[in-house]
């Protein structure tokens, strides 16, 4: 490995038998060669990525030149102390990796312009060696010591790559976020919001789409990684309840994907809408994760509203559901509980079905008879508003609203 071996690590080291004269003139050496070696492996380096750009420090050199000529010095003066490990220098080589990852590079052609700075190095330095007469064993350990030093090398590129990729991504996420908050507005429409959220959306590179669908979900009971919801969907997990916006909701391929990426959440997608409109789609998506915490729409999967437009309809406005199903309902007050509940159970099965009495008994499982009896019953109960249309809808209106809330029986159906 490196030419300063630990006892613990290491019986014997070639280059520690080498005289310390030698060594030192080796060292002189080649520091005296690091600026032309530097220059050299700059120039190759150049001609091989003519793509890489150049950047100046204060003084007007290229950053490139001294990084290198800084990591050729530290790797000679610890060939010539042989104490510990050489300490890569920081600040350029992490550099050096961030630059990669602003611009959007992999690591592979940086790596590669290190392992050709190295063979140029080891060029040089074989040179040398061969110069003042230091052993081939010695040499070849020279070798190893010089592949070891690069790994520190890349491993400060790498270090400035995470960096510049996490950076990246933060502001990708808060420029999506904002992006995400101008479409949300309930109000957003005009020609200034329009043009800043045209603006915004070019910014993070997304495409406006002609519809959205915005869904609200609800955080499994276990730790859960963000859903991998694909390319074009805004999704933004720092609410409490994880928003998204879906473009394109009906597009090909679309729903199956989301279908997959969301299995374990619940929650719920509004209706698809006009990108204008994406606040009323919030709306009916926010509207529905609440019914789904009450219990009145199925949890454990993220449903989408427009299959359940009744429930939202009519469990939505609760206040003037309730205070019409006391008006309407009023007839019952004195019935008793469970004699009411079977009047009305009968008397939306009557209004659903609008048929007879055998109709009404087979909807709701029994006897033709009992059901004329409790027809009797309500028509002696609201007398001739039974008759009214207008009255007819609203009771059929809370009903349904009751039974979709669980106060209410589900009617049975017969083949």
């Amino acid at each position: 490995m490196t030419p300063a071996r630990s006892p613990a690590t290491a019986t014997h080291s070639a280059w520690h038998d080498v005289p310390r004269l030698q060594v030192r003139q080796f060292a002189a050496l080649a520091m005296a060669e690091a600026p032309a070696l530097a220059e050299e492996i700059l120039r190759e380096i150049r001609r091989e990525y003519p793509h890489l750009p150049v950047v100046l420090d204060e003084s007007g050199e290229p950053m490139a030149m001294v990084g290198i000529r800084r990591a050729i010095e530290v790797f000679v003066q610890h060939l010539e102390t042989s104490e510990g490990r050489p300490t890569v220098p920081p600040g350029v080589f992490q550099e050096f990796g961030r630059g990669e990852g602003l611009h959007g590079r992999s690591l592979d052609s940086l790596q590669a312009i290190y392992r050709m700075g190295v063979r140029l190095a080891w060029r040089c330095f074989a040179d040398i060696g061969q110069r003042v007469e230091i052993p081939p064993p010695a040499m070849y350990e020279l070798v190893d010591a010089g592949y070891e030093y690069l790994d520190g090398l890349v491993d400060q590129s790498v270090r400035g790559y995470a960096e510049a990729a996490a950076r990246q991504a933060g502001e990708r996420l808060r420029l999506q976020r904002r992006l995400m908050e101008l479409l949300l507005a309930e109000h957003h429409r005009g020609g200034g919001p329009a043009e800043a959220l045209t603006e915004r959306a070019a910014r993070v590179g997304w495409p406006l789409p002609k519809k959205v669908a915005v869904g609200v979900l609800l955080r499994p009971a276990r730790e859960a990684v963000a859903p991998a919801v694909g390319e074009g969907v805004l999704l933004d997990m720092e609410y409490e309840q994880p928003r998204m916006v879906v473009p394109e909701p009906a597009a090909a391929g679309r729903p199956e994907l989301l279908h997959r990426a969301l299995t374990g959440w619940s929650g719920a997608i509004g209706p698809p809408v006009p990108l204008a409109d994406a606040a009323k789609s919030l709306h009916w998506a926010e509207a529905a994760v609440r019914l789904v915490e009450r219990g009145l729409l199925p949890a454990g999967d993220v449903l989408h509203c427009t299959e359940h437009t009744e429930a939202l309809v009519l469990l939505q406005p609760e206040e003037l559901i309730d205070d019409l199903a006391l008006r309407c309902l009023a007839p019952l007050a004195h019935s008793g509980p469970t004699h009411g509940r079977r009047l009305a159970e009968t008397l939306l099965a009557w209004l659903e079905t609008r048929g007879g009495a055998p109709e009404v008994a087979a909807r709701l499982g029994v006897h033709p008879q009992t059901v004329r009896y409790r027809l009797r019953q309500i028509r002696e109960l609201w007398g001739d508003e039974i008759d009214d249309p207008d009255r007819r809808f609203e009771l059929e209106l809370v009903l349904r609203a009751q039974r979709l809330r669980g106060t209410l029986g589900e009617a049975r159906t017969t083949s």
